[in-house]
């Protein structure tokens, strides 16, 4: 099965591709954050400083289904 994207096909995978990195690039970025900020927040529990929620950097969220 041949799809024909016609004279714009250069374009059209062109435009799905830089989509395709830009998602990817997000979430890459996102991982990272939640990671540094996971750390960051380990070190604060560590020096003294507490959380208003009481909640630890590792403490999961309670989901209720």
């Amino acid at each position: 099965m041949t799809i024909s994207l016609g004279p714009y096909a250069s374009f059209i995978v062109t435009s799905y591709a830089a989509a395709a990195i830009v998602v990817a690039l997000l979430i890459g970025w996102v991982i990272i954050d939640y990671r540094n900020q996971t750390a960051r927040l380990r070190e604060l529990e560590r020096s003294g400083v507490t959380r208003r929620s009481g909640r630890s950097a590792v403490d999961t969220p309670k989901t209720t289904i």
